[in-house]
């Protein structure tokens, strides 16, 4: 089995014979692939620690590919990959994991130096500056090998936007609180602005696929959760989502009392514009935007006035100059202030139950001595590890009733990449900054903010299309003249959360849904339509297929094919993991009632984005916290 995955991953980055008068470093980009630099036995080495479905579908392209692959010459190896990923989705999901672990490793990983020697070939700078003393000040609780027993009022499960709230409500108000992390603490003195180091605040290393692959999710995974390492964007509940949720059960959400809860969010992390700035792949989708006559908006962000918009690059990686105001810097504090404990490391197993009600939890801790069996006894419990986590717990604790894990929204974001003839760099200032609310109504009552985003070498060399080692190795060297934006669309149909082989959260989603599909050509070709106003010399989409198109040919053509593309063929990102707990008036279709209350269990508590009833169509960080508020509200009144 290893010696063909090695082979799989030399054909994605071959040793290749450089072009004719390029420098030492460009020589080495293409002279030094996979096998040289050791990647091969590296990515082979990592294949154990991949979640079930993927090992297995990765053992099953082994058996596959048959041992003869390993001799067989580049070509061969490349034609057959790409005639195998094509012969069915499980197939692809595992040449599509040991591409992008393959080639974001190439562009990605560092030595002792916090370099990688593509960079120079690439014009990638690096890290800007080298991480700051900075202490770390939340109080974290210690914890012997072997077995623990701790009590609490409240333990609530995750600290990011829902859950550092929920529990800094519930310490200001005198009741004892612990807070179960089952990520690590890290800070300022941590975020090293590398994308591959940085990859370690995000749920499984960032390398998480829908069971068909076609969707890669995006979570947080650190102490203070997505607030650490999103972007920032703060946008409010629009009023029909309000209406909507209103009339599943949410009584009053469309009234004051959630107007209150929302801007006591906002004055508390801090929500501004004054600090937003526009860098030139903003600047250059602002232009594409207005050409073809559609509006933008300066986005809200909840970052420090004096925010350095020069070091912005980095926000996914954490920021270093502590100018994001996430909860670390907020709401964590203000628990701790009030008392509340953290214990990080925690991987939750099943809340415990007796007669109908929660007594605590049962949780697993990780520590420098060994692994700790944690039992807490505690009269409430509030989910909020997350989309993804959250309906695992309660998977696995065998509570929450029939809705668990279902009805999941993902906010899928359809990215198009513009190529240009200056520099944009894109990975300079701030990553989010404008949006465009112009086609959120478009197909069937739906549609897709238009936003631009972060690039880093690690993404796009993982998921650009691969045609075969060299292609790829040309295509990544115009990296500084890549403009990178997505369409993030409101999702029409769903998704699944479930266990898989081993426990662990699962995610079923598949582009089968009429209407997403529709959105998802329409996000495609507007934006494509946007590249070209801008004056993109040529642009490329993360479909499987290589859809691109280059100045001078037929661009109706080509979106016509864009149009004309197989639902399979597409591939999304989802940062928004939300509704598979859903609040509602129905335990048929809900798991919590309108307050966040477990319909089939006392004193257990929905606090994060799996509480939304249904996906709001912006990104939902206010929204998750401003219902964190009035869930805390609701906890503290029972």
């Amino acid at each position: 089995m290893r010696d063909v995955i090695r082979a799989v991953c030399d054909t994605f980055a071959p040793s290749l014979a450089p072009p004719d008068g390029v420098d030492e470093a460009t020589a080495a980009y293409y002279r030094d692939g996979a096998t040289a630099r050791g990647i091969d036995e590296t990515v082979a080495g990592a294949v154990a620690g991949l979640d079930a479905l993927t090992r297995g579908a990765v053992a099953e392209l082994v058996t596959r590919l048959g041992a003869g692959f390993a001799a067989a010459n580049l070509a061969e190896r490349t034609a057959t990959l790409r005639a195998v990923a094509g012969e069915s989705m499980r197939l692809r999901l595992a040449v599509r994991q040991l591409k992008a672990m393959t080639l974001a490793t190439f562009v990605g990983a560092v030595d002792e130096h916090g370099a990688n020697p593509t960079w120079p070939a690439l014009g990638y700078p690096g890290p800007a500056t080298p991480p700051p003393a900075r202490p770390k000040t939340l109080p974290i609780e210690t914890l012997p090998a072997g077995a623990a027993r701790l009590t609490a009022d409240v333990v609530v499960i995750g600290s990011g936007a829902g859950g550092a709230i929920v529990a800094a409500r519930a310490a200001q108000a005198g009741r004892s609180v612990l807070i179960l992390e089952a990520a690590q603490y890290r800070n300022e003195a941590d975020f090293r602005q590398i994308d591959a180091l940085g990859a370690r605040m995000f749920l499984r290393g960032g390398s998480m696929w829908s069971s068909s692959g076609q969707m890669g999710l995006l979570a947080g995974a650190t102490l203070g959760g997505g607030t650490v390492i999103n972007s920032m964007v703060c946008l409010r509940t629009p009023r029909h989502i309000r209406e909507l949720w209103t009339d599943a059960g949410l009584d009053g959400l469309d009234g004051p009392d959630f107007d209150k809860y929302t801007d006591m969010v906002w004055d508390r992390i801090g929500v501004n514009t004054d600090a937003t700035t526009y860098n030139a792949n903003t600047r250059a989708m602002i232009t594409g935007l207005a050409s073809l006559g559609y509006r933008h908006e300066r986005l809200p962000r909840n970052a420090a006035r004096d925010d350095d918009s020069s070091l912005c690059g980095y926000c996914n990686a954490g920021c270093q100059q502590g100018s994001k105001l996430s909860t670390l810097h907020t709401y964590l504090r203000d628990a701790a202030a009030g008392g509340a404990r953290i214990v990080t490391g925690a991987h939750v197993d099943r809340v415990t139950t007796a007669n109908g009600r929660a007594t605590g939890v049962e949780a697993t801790v990780s520590t420098p001595d060994g692994p700790c069996a944690l039992t807490v006894t505690a009269a409430d419990v509030v989910l909020a590890a997350g989309g993804i986590e959250s309906p695992a717990v309660l998977l696995r604790s065998g509570i929450g009733g029939p809705a668990v894990g279902k009805n999941l929204t993902l906010h899928p974001a359809w990215i198009v990449t513009g190529v240009y003839e200056e520099p944009v760099q894109a990975w300079h200032g701030q990553i989010q900054s404008a949006v465009s609310f112009d086609l959120t109504r478009v197909v069937d009552g739906g549609g897709f903010l238009v936003e631009s985003l972060a690039l880093n070498p690690g993404t796009w060399a993982g998921q650009s299309p691969f045609v075969d080692g060299r292609t790829t190795r040309d295509q990544l060297r115009k990296l500084p003249y890549y403009a990178t934006w997505h369409g993030v669309s409101h999702d029409h149909g769903t998704g699944q959360v479930h266990l898989d082989a081993d426990g662990r959260a699962a995610v079923r989603w598949d582009l089968d849904d009429a209407v997403d599909h529709q959105i998802a050509i329409r996000a495609h070709t507007e934006l494509a339509r946007m590249h070209r106003e801008a004056g993109a010399t040529e642009i490329f989409t993360f479909h499987w297929s290589d859809r691109r198109w280059r100045r001078g040919e037929d661009f109706d053509a080509y979106l016509d094919g864009l149009a004309a593309a197989p639902a399979d063929d597409y591939t999304a990102f989802s940062a928004h993991q939300m509704s598979s707990c859903r609040l509602g008036a129905d335990p048929a279709t809900s798991v919590a009632d309108g307050w966040g209350r477990l319909h089939d269990t006392a004193g257990v508590w929905i606090g994060d984005a799996s509480a939304l009833p249904t996906a709001p169509g912006v990104n939902p960080m206010i929204t998750v916290m401003a219902l964190a508020e009035r869930t805390a509200a609701a906890l503290l009144r029972a």
